[in-house]
């Protein structure tokens, strides 16, 4: 097998460690033949290829699954010519998929169908509902399907939104409360008052705003003016603009992205609009109150023109001291450089509080057009990744005009 793909056999099969499996009798009480095992899926081959281990009943089935993906070969094209028991035929893919759904975990299984959509070429077979209710739904799944939305026919657009709606779903309940509780609590902090309770005193802006009457000899401040925390009243009282990248690559950013956007627009407080582009600009606020709807009114790919973008989203802007703008972009601009930059200074100038993150996502650190992010980063508005888990810390933060939570080594 070629180094890439021992590589990516090796992490499937060190990701079913956690998992409960049924090993051939004897190997897991002893610990040399059990690594000898691992090694053996993790390379393939045969009894003779120098582990002398020989995989049987579910191993040898677990072994089937693998080579039918990873193969071997001298090169990675002999390796895609091999896709042993692939291919392009739907019921050995439907097989294969039930295989790896019986053997390997959930996030094993993910990954499995992620190397088979770009190894195999096999994104095409997305295109039949039987496929689609064979495999295991995830957010990269999500992009793909997005990625085809053009060329799926309508028998099979129904079963891909059902997919689609299971992944949103999941990502709302997973996301959605904390979203909520994080900037409800966020909007009271930032209404200010001078006549604050106790309890609502902001004790940091106090002590700020009344140091000129620190007493030495009493070691304290005299607070002559106290500055507290309001709480935030029904109407609307902060206004958020997403404006997302749909190129290809922010497939993930695109659905996380729609996800947080319908949360926010459920917020009786927070007005929110979804801008996403890539030469063009699509609107997609009228549709928030579904993400399935937003969702499959996006065109994943195309070239990228950050400051047609910005120049939408800044012509819709009427209340820039209550505004937060959040950019979601690896910043390739194909557009005109010099102006998205003089337009996010404008914006910034005028109140807005504007944030870039160049993911909105869990798959690491993204690529990035390292020049851009610097110039933002100049102008005050530090460009990002950000995890789901982290961006209702990040709007909080954007909310109350304080520091980003920006993540160590940015």
């Amino acid at each position: 097998m070629t180094e890439a793909g021992t590589a990516d056999a090796g992490t499937v099969v060190a990701g079913t460690a956690g998992a409960e499996t049924t090993v051939e009798a004897g190997t897991a009480a002893d610990p040399a033949r059990e690594r000898l095992r691992r090694w053996r899926l993790v390379l393939g081959g045969d009894a003779a290829d120098g582990t002398g281990y020989a995989p049987s009943g579910r191993d040898a089935a677990m072994d089937g699954a693998l080579g039918a993906l990873y193969g071997k070969g001298d090169k990675p094209q002999a390796r895609r010519d091999r896709s042993a028991g692939l291919g392009a035929s739907a019921p050995s893919v439907a097989r294969w998929l039930g295989d790896i759904r019986t053997y390997f975990p959930s996030s094993v299984v993910q990954v499995m169908q992620r190397d088979a959509i770009d190894r195999l070429g096999l994104a095409t077979l997305l295109l039949e509902p039987e496929m689609l209710e064979a495999v295991e739904a995830d957010v990269h799944l999500v992009g793909t399907l997005l990625s085809l939305n053009k060329a799926m026919p309508e028998t099979t657009k129904e079963t891909a939104r059902a997919v689609v709606r299971k992944v949103v779903e999941d990502l709302e309940r997973r996301l959605a409360t904390r979203t909520r509780a994080t900037l409800t609590g966020a909007l009271d902090r930032s209404a200010r008052v001078s006549r604050p309770r106790h309890h609502d005193i902001d004790w940091n802006r106090t002590i700020a705003a009344n140091l000129k009457h620190y007493l030495p000899e009493h070691r304290t401040v005299v607070p002559e003016r106290l500055i507290g925390y309001g709480r935030a009243s029904r109407s609307v009282r902060k206004e958020v603009v997403l404006c997302v990248d749909q190129s290809g690559s922010m497939a993930a950013s695109v659905v996380y992205a729609s996800v947080f956007g319908a949360v926010l627009a459920s917020m009786r407080t927070v007005s929110t609009r979804l801008v996403v582009f890539d030469t063009a600009v699509a609107d997609l606020t009228d549709q928030l109150d579904d993400p399935v709807d937003v969702l499959f009114g996006t065109r994943l790919g195309g070239g990228t023109d950050i400051n047609r973008a910005l120049a939408y989203c800044q012509s819709r802007i009427t209340r820039p001291a209550d505004t937060v703008v959040v950019l979601i972009s690896d910043l390739y601009e194909g557009g005109i450089r010099d102006e998205m930059l003089k337009r996010v200074a404008a914006m910034k100038a005028s109140g807005v509080q504007f944030v870039t993150l160049l993911a909105l996502s869990d798959e690491g650190a993204p690529a990035y057009d390292r020049e851009h992010a610097a110039a933002l980063a100049a102008l005050g508005a530090p460009a990002f990744a950000c995890t789901p888990d982290l961006f209702p810390e990040v709007m909080a933060a954007a909310i109350e005009k304080r520091p980003l939570p920006i993540p160590e080594g940015v």
